[in-house]
């Protein structure tokens, strides 16, 4: 600590790659509080860091690749919680997420499924257009 400002030192030597990490420093290192890393233990069964005595948690750094990709789902991406837990979920089933839905789409079944996907949409906007003249 540094006795003048209160801040910790910025020389503190850094940790190699697979070392393991305190709570304050995954928060430090994702931009969060800790709190909300104790929280997404709460709402996500994969986070599991290590506790030692005392309840001291110890993330690895797997743990701390989920953590940034439960992030930039729930920032970034604009998912909610519960979307992120459906995703895990569906992940684990083995059902496809959407870069295999995309994936999909370019394969040679792709000119049907596009082709169902184009009626949909111009039924949608006819019903968006029916609706439309029908509230004026």
């Amino acid at each position: 600590m540094d006795t003048e400002s209160g801040k910790k030192s910025a020389s503190r030597p850094r940790k190699s790659a697979a070392a393991f990490r305190t709570i304050s420093e995954v928060a430090e290192e994702l931009d969060l509080q800790q709190h909300v890393l104790r929280f997404w233990e709460t709402k996500f069964a994969q986070i599991s860091p290590m506790k030692r005595g005392g309840g001291r948690r110890y993330y690895r750094p797997e743990d701390i690749a989920l953590l940034k990709r439960i992030k930039q789902l729930l920032h970034s991406d604009g998912y909610t919680i519960k979307g992120v837990q459906k995703l895990f979920s569906d992940e684990a089933a083995g059902t496809p997420a959407n870069g295999a839905i995309e994936g999909a789409l370019e394969s040679s079944e792709a000119p049907n499924l596009k082709s169902e996907i184009a009626a949909a949409i111009g039924e949608l906007e006819d019903l968006k257009n029916f609706l439309s003249r029908a509230a004026n």
